[in-house]
C-alpha cells in the first residue's frame, strides 16, 4: 500500500527518534489519518530485515481488521503476530521474543496487561500509536514511553480532504452540571439516571429527524437500557435501528453490523463498543448521549463520522454538552507524556442561540445560519467529589421518611434531594413541582413539553 506524504514523514520522524537512542516511542496521528497503513509498512520493513514483530490490540474485531491491512502491506506472517493484549498476556511464555512491539491505541498501554508484556521483552523496540495520548485528560504515558512524535493535526487532515468536514450542534437534552466525578469520569449510576428517560430518547430522535434525517447515524449511549430505548424510539419513528453492546452474541452482532454497513439499518446505538477501530465512510451523523470527562473518548467517538467521502459533510449532535468540556473535535491540543494538572478554560467555543451550532470563537456570526454571535462559552473543569458520611446519612433519612413528606417541601432542590435518595427519576421532581406550584429551573423546563 502506497503511503501518503504525511505518513512517510511520520515514519521519518520515528526513525530519527530511534537513531537518537529512543526505544519506546509514542506516535500521534488523528483518527482517520491511516495509522494501520503506517503500522503495516513498519512491520513489513522490519520483517524484510529478519525482525520479529508483535502487534497488540485490545479488541478481537481489531485483530481481524489489521490482518487484512497488514497483508496488503506485504507483512511476513512467519515473523509477525497480531494478538489481543489479553491473549498475549495469558500465553506470554509461548510467544517468540519480538524485536519490535507495536501497540495500537497505546493510550491504553499503562494497564498491567500491557506493561507485563513490555517488562517481559525489555530488549524490544516499542512503538505505540494513538490519536489521543492521554488517559482521562491527565497524560501520564511517560511511565511507558520515553519519546513522543506527532503527525499532522486533525484540522490539517480536514483542510486537505483526508477527513470529512463537519457541522457540530449542541442540543443538551440532559443537564450534566450536577453530575459527580469519580476516578476522573462521571459517576455511571448518576449518568444512567439522568439519561434513562423518555424525554431524552424522544428528544434525540427529534433532533436527528430535524438535522440529519435519512443519514446513517451512530449513537453513543451510557447504558444498555438507554441504548435499547433509543433504538426503539428510532424504529417507532420509521428509522431502521438496532442496539449492540458487549454482551450481544457474536453472530448477532456481526449480522447487525453487516446490515448497518449495507444500509438496511440506518442507526446503530451502542454501549462501549464503536469508539475505536470502526470505519465506515457512509456514517454521516454521530449522536452523543453519553457525557464523558475523557477527551480521548470524546474525540474517538466524534471521529467515527468524519471518514472522508467526496461531498460529505458530517453532522455531530451533542445532546450532553461534551463540547463545553472539551472544545471541538479537531481543536489543536498540546499533548505531553507527563502527568499534568487539568488546565482550566483551555478551549473556548461559541454556541449559536438560533440554530444551536457550535463553532470556533473567531467567528463573529454563526457560519451555519448567519446569526450574530453573542454567546461565548469557556470550558469549565468538573471538580472531583467524594460523597461524605453526612450526605449519606441525609439520603438514608430521606429514604425512610413518609412518602407524603414531599408535600412540605418548598424548593426544587429539596424535591430533587428526595428524588435522588429514593431512586426516582428527574421527571418525578418536575411533576411534583407542578403539583406544588414550585418554580422549575430553566434548564429543566424543556422536559415539560414531553411530559404533558
Amino acid at each position: 500500500m502506497i503511503l501518503r506524504n504525511y505518513q512517510q514523514f511520520l515514519i521519518y520522524k520515528i526513525k530519527c527518534e530511534i537513531n537518537n537512542g529512543k526505544r519506546a516511542i509514542c506516535c500521534v496521528l488523528g483518527c482517520g489519518g491511516g495509522k494501520s497503513v503506517i503500522q503495516g509498512n513498519i512491520a513489513a520493513s522490519a520483517n524484510a530485515k529478519g525482525n520479529r514483530v508483535l502487534f497488540l490490540v485490545h479488541r478481537k474485531e481489531l485483530c481481524e481488521q489489521i490482518r487484512d491491512t497488514f497483508s496488503k502491506c506485504g507483512v511476513d506472517w512467519n515473523l509477525t503476530q497480531v494478538m489481543m493484549v489479553q491473549t498475549a498476556t495469558r500465553h506470554i511464555r509461548e510467544l517468540h521474543e519480538p524485536d519490535i512491539i507495536i501497540t495500537d491505541e497505546c493510550h491504553l498501554s499503562t494497564a498491567k496487561t500491557y506493561t507485563k508484556i513490555y517488562d517481559t521483552f525489555k530488549n524490544a523496540l516499542r512503538l505505540g500509536f494513538t490519536a489521543t495520548p492521554c488517559r482521562l485528560n491527565e497524560g501520564g504515558l511517560g511511565n511507558v514511553y520515553d519519546s513522543l512524535v506527532e503527525g499532522v493535526s486533525t484540522k490539517w487532515l480536514i483542510q486537505n480532504k483526508f477527513l470529512a468536514d463537519y457541522k457540530y450542534y449542541s442540543l443538551p437534552l440532559a443537564d450534566t452540571d450536577n453530575l459527580h466525578v469519580k476516578c476522573g469520569e462521571f459517576v455511571s449510576d448518576e449518568v444512567n439516571a439522568l439519561i434513562e428517560n423518555q424525554a431524552v430518547y424522544s428528544g434525540a430522535v427529534e433532533q436527528y429527524l430535524k438535522l440529519a434525517n435519512g443519514q446513517k447515524a451512530m449513537v453513543y449511549c451510557p447504558s444498555v437500557v438507554s441504548s435499547k430505548e433509543v433504538a426503539e424510539q428510532f424504529n417507532a419513528a420509521g428509522v431502521p435501528a438496532a442496539h449492540v453492546d458487549g454482551t450481544t452474541p457474536k453472530s448477532e452482532r456481526e449480522e447487525l453490523v453487516a446490515a448497518y454497513r449495507s444500509g438496511k439499518l440506518m442507526v446503530l446505538t451502542n454501549v462501549e463498543l464503536f469508539g475505536v477501530g470502526f470505519d465506515d465512510k457512509d456514517i454521516i451523523c454521530t449522536i452523543f448521549l453519553r457525557p464523558t470527562m475523557s477527551v480521548a473518548l470524546y474525540i474517538q467517538m466524534a471521529m467515527r463520522s468524519l471518514r472522508y467521502k467526496e461531498g460529505k459533510t458530517a453532522i455531530i449532535l451533542d445532546c450532553v454538552g461534551n463540547a463545553r468540556r472539551h472544545g471541538l473535535p479537531p481543536d489543536d491540543r498540546k499533548w505531553t507524556l507527563e502527568s499534568k494538572k487539568k488546565q482550566q478554560n483551555m478551549v473556548k467555543i461559541r454556541e449559536c442561540e438560533s440554530c444551536f451550532a457550535v463553532y470556533e470563537p473567531t467567528h463573529s456570526v454563526c457560519p451555519y445560519c448567519g446569526f450574530k454571535a453573542t454567546k461565548e462559552i469557556q470550558r469549565k473543569e468538573k471538580k472531583s467529589v467524594t460523597v461524605d458520611l453526612v450526605e449519606i446519612q441525609k439520603q438514608e433519612e430521606l429514604k425512610n421518611v413518609n412518602y407524603n413528606e414531599y408535600q412540605k417541601f418548598t424548593t426544587f432542590e429539596q424535591l430533587a434531594e428526595f428524588q435522588k435518595a429514593r431512586g426516582y427519576r428527574i421527571q418525578w421532581t418536575i411533576r411534583k413541582c407542578d403539583e406544588l406550584g414550585i418554580k422549575v429551573p430553566g434548564k429543566y423546563s424543556y422536559m415539560r413539553r414531553y411530559m404533558k
